[in-house]
C-alpha cells in the first residue's frame, strides 16, 4: 500500500503580511494512521522541499498528542524536509491521495494543473481520494471526462463559511470552500463549526475540519481495502 500526501508550498497569507501553509494536525493525524495500517508514505508539493507550516496550526491550542509525536519523530521530520516536487509523481505509483488543507492550498493547489489532474486521474483509475478542510477547494477546476466539475451532484463538505468568519479570514481568502463547492453543483453538508464531520461518495472522501483528518484518514484505508478486495476478486 502506497499513498500519496499532497501538501501545499504556498505560504502568504493574501497581502496581509502574515504567513499561512499547511495544517500540522491534517498531517500528523493521517500520517500516523496510515504508517500504523503499514502504508509507504510520500510526500509531495508543488515545489518539493519542506513545504511552509500555518505557524497558528503549531500555537499550543491547536497542538495534539500527534502534532507533538510528529515533531519529536526525525523519521517524519525528514519526510516533511525533503517532500518530493508534485510534478515528478505520477499516479500509477499510488493506491490513494491525501489532501491535508490550512489555507496554502486555496492559493496554489487549487489553481495547479498538476494537482488537477492528479485528482481526476486518481479517480478514473478506480482508487479513492480524500481531501480535508480547506483542501476541498482543490477540486474547484477538476472535471469528469465530459467537461462537467466533477464535484457536481457529489456529496461533499469542507471548511465551512462559519468556520472562516471564526477565522477571520472570509475577506482574504481567494474563494469561500463553502461557497464554491456549492456554486459548482456538489451536494455540499456540515455539522457544526470546528466538529469531526466526514463525507464519503464513492471514491471521493471529503472532511470539513482539522478535527475531520483523522476520520478522514480512517475512511479512506477502509474505502482502500475494500477497493482492493473488489480487484483481488475479480482477479
Amino acid at each position: 500500500m502506497k499513498i500519496l500526501i499532497v501538501l501545499t508550498s504556498h505560504d502568504e497569507l493574501g497581502t496581509t503580511g502574515r504567513k499561512t501553509g499547511f495544517w500540522l494536525e491534517e498531517l500528523a493525524a493521517p500520517y500516523y494512521r496510515f504508517k500504523e495500517a503499514g502504508a509507504e508514505v510520500v510526500l509531495a508539493s508543488p515545489k518539493g522541499g519542506r513545504p511552509p507550516l500555518d505557524p497558528k496550526s503549531n500555537e499550543p491550542a491547536f497542538q495534539t498528542d500527534e502534532t507533538r509525536r510528529f515533531e519529536a519523530d526525525p523519521d517524519a521530520m525528514a519526510d516533511l524536509a525533503h517532500t518530493v516536487r508534485l510534478d515528478s509523481v505520477s499516479a500509477d505509483d499510488f493506491d490513494t491521495v491525501f489532501y491535508p488543507g490550512g489555507h496554502g492550498p486555496l492559493w496554489d493547489l487549487a489553481e495547479d494543473p498538476t494537482s488537477v489532474r492528479l485528482v481526476e486521474t486518481i479517480l478514473r483509475a478506480g482508487k479513492p481520494l480524500a481531501l480535508v478542510c480547506h483542501a476541498p477547494g482543490t477540486l474547484r477546476h477538476a472535471t469528469n471526462p465530459d467537461g462537467t466539475p466533477l464535484v457536481r451532484g457529489r456529496k461533499v463538505t469542507g471548511f465551512t463559511n462559519g468556520e472562516e468568519t471564526d477565522a477571520g479570514l472570509t475577506d482574504i481568502v481567494p474563494f469561500l470552500v463553502e461557497d464554491e463547492l456549492k456554486r459548482l453543483g456538489a451536494h455540499y453538508t456540515k455539522t457544526d463549526n470546528w466538529q469531526p464531520y466526514v463525507v464519503i461518495d464513492g471514491l471521493l472522501i471529503t472532511g470539513q475540519s482539522p478535527a475531520s483528518s483523522g476520520p478522514a484518514a480512517d475512511a479512506l484505508l477502509t474505502l482502500l481495502t475494500l477497493v482492493n478486495q473488489v480487484d483481488d476478486a475479480r482477479a
